[in-house]
């Protein structure tokens, strides 16, 4: 464990980083909120926790801690507890959190996507504070680089970031307030409104410490003497971010003693132009974007570099980590090369980027249902189908959707498509082919093969999003169901 040494803070000392942090937070968080700082135990975060302890009462906020503990150090459990210790101390509410990390190619990457899947499900609270300072920064911009990152990413990290419905709000330095929002979709036939309701929006990054540097925080712990720990993992030139801190940006300190403040200020021109080339994609995906899908023809009216930055756009509003620039050619390509009646299939991911009717859709990849699959309905209001990504709900009618009566006695399951259904929704009409209602329907390839079938014995009685078969529909006050087909929340896309 670190501990600072005594110093007295001199005239020309360190200035106070309370006061710093007090400016940055009062333009953002309002009285009561609830701040959440991801306290590691290291000087930055502890600093942090400090100067913000410091300003609550002043500024009216509600402030607690989270440490997740990667498992990943044989000191792990005594960071945790440090950590426990030091808020106990200070009357500050905390938990810890333990997250599996699994190994592989970068372990760094693997521990921080598990670390912010922990803060995105802190419910509780309006931000999690982070101490990204601006040494951080400089390094992100360089790591940002060197894997040929885009405007974006070389934007670094904002001041504060929020996560709205299906779209990201940046703010801070050189981001101005920006907002993606794809159009709400229109519910299909028996499709639960409720399944479209935009989920809850998670905390609020917030990042205070971003103009301060490693030095200015370390100066601050040495004089508020607080104590700290070391994570061993930090010397070790192997991790990439480390290799920079310890053997390249020393070299460059040397010739370029400024160089933490250049790079942030050159991260803020590029935050700027991300946000133009948002503003440009909004302009050129005017009309073209509705219910989760983009049409195809917005791409042939454009330049190839805007059709790139519009599908970059499309994919960004709904949350998707942006793909290298060979997946973004291929998914063009096969998007204004294919033939009409042609599959256009481009995986991302967990995600795949499919083409229907000439617009676009990122659908959830998943593999098919079973071929023979069957679930007896015993007569629940809801059921999980997680093989076919949704819930089925049966909710009691009186004079609609499927007659109680005409089912009778007879065994009543839930199936998938075998090929050669027939189906009668309409009862001015003849009997046709499920294919041909599908069709008719609209309805994409990917929603055929796993949507359920409502089965009377060997009788097909009801299809998502087709409808109730003639002979069994209720009629005048009968008693009756009437079933809603909506998708899980694992399918859902962000």
């Amino acid at each position: 464990m670190a501990s600072s040494r005594k110093s007295s803070r001199s005239k020309g000392g360190p200035p106070d980083l309370a006061a710093r942090v007090a400016a940055q937070v009062r333009t953002i968080v309002r009285p009561r909120d609830r701040l959440l700082v991801g306290l590691s135990g290291g000087v930055d975060s502890v600093v942090l926790l400090d100067s913000l302890r410091r300003i609550a009462r002043t500024l009216g906020f509600r402030l607690s801690a989270l440490h997740v503990n990667h498992q990943l150090s044989p000191n792990a459990g005594r960071w945790s507890a440090f950590c426990r210790d030091l808020c106990r101390a200070r009357g500050i509410p905390f938990r810890v959190v333990k997250v599996h990390v699994p190994r592989g190619n970068s372990v760094e990457a693997a521990a921080r996507a598990a670390r912010y899947a922990v803060f995105a499900a802190a419910a509780v609270v309006d931000y999690i504070v982070l101490a990204h300072h601006q040494d951080d920064q400089a390094e992100t911009v360089l790591l940002q680089l060197l894997r040929g990152a885009g405007v974006k990413g070389l934007a670094a990290m904002p001041l504060l970031r929020r996560e709205e419905g299906r779209g990201t709000r940046v703010e801070g330095r050189g981001s101005r307030a920006e907002e993606t929002t794809l159009a709400t979709r229109h519910p299909p036939p028996d499709t639960h409104p409720s399944s479209l309701v935009p989920r809850r929006s998670t905390p609020a990054i917030l990042r205070p410490l971003l103009d301060v540097t490693r030095a200015e925080i370390e100066a601050y712990a040495r004089m508020r003497k607080l104590k700290w720990v070391e994570d061993e993992s930090n010397q070790d030139i192997y991790f990439q971010r480390n290799y920079l801190r310890h053997e390249v940006l020393p070299v460059i300190a040397r010739r370029f003693p400024a160089y933490r403040a250049t790079l942030a200020r050159a991260a803020q021109h590029l935050a700027d132009a991300a946000h133009m080339l948002d503003e440009m994609a909004a302009a050129d995906g005017a009309g073209w974007i509705e219910a989760g899908s983009l049409a195809v023809d917005a791409f042939r009216r454009l330049p190839a570099t805007r059709a790139r930055n519009l599908l970059r756009y499309f994919l960004a509003g709904h949350g998707l980590n942006m793909p290298g620039a060979g997946r973004l050619e291929e998914a063009l390509r096969q998007a204004l090369g294919a033939k009409q009646d042609a599959r256009v299939l481009v995986e991302l991911g967990d995600i795949t980027l499919r083409r229907h009717a000439g617009r676009l859709h990122l659908v959830r990849s998943g593999g098919a249902p079973p071929a023979h699959y069957e679930k007896l309905w015993r007569g629940e209001k809801e059921i999980a189908l997680p093989e076919l990504g949704g819930v089925l709900t049966l909710a009691p009618a009186r004079g609609a959707g499927i007659s109680l009566a005409r089912l009778g006695r007879k065994p009543v399951t839930i199936r998938v498509r075998q090929g050669g259904e027939r189906l009668q929704p309409d009862c001015r009409r003849p009997r046709r082919s499920l294919k041909n209602l599908l069709q008719e329907a609209r309805l994409p390839p990917w929603q055929r093969e796993r949507l359920p079938l409502l089965y009377c014995g060997e009788h097909l009685v009801w299809v998502a999003g087709i409808g109730v078969d003639c002979r069994y529909q209720a009629a005048g006050v009968e008693r009756a169901i009437r079933p809603v087909w909506g998708a899980s929340e694992e399918t859902r896309l962000p």
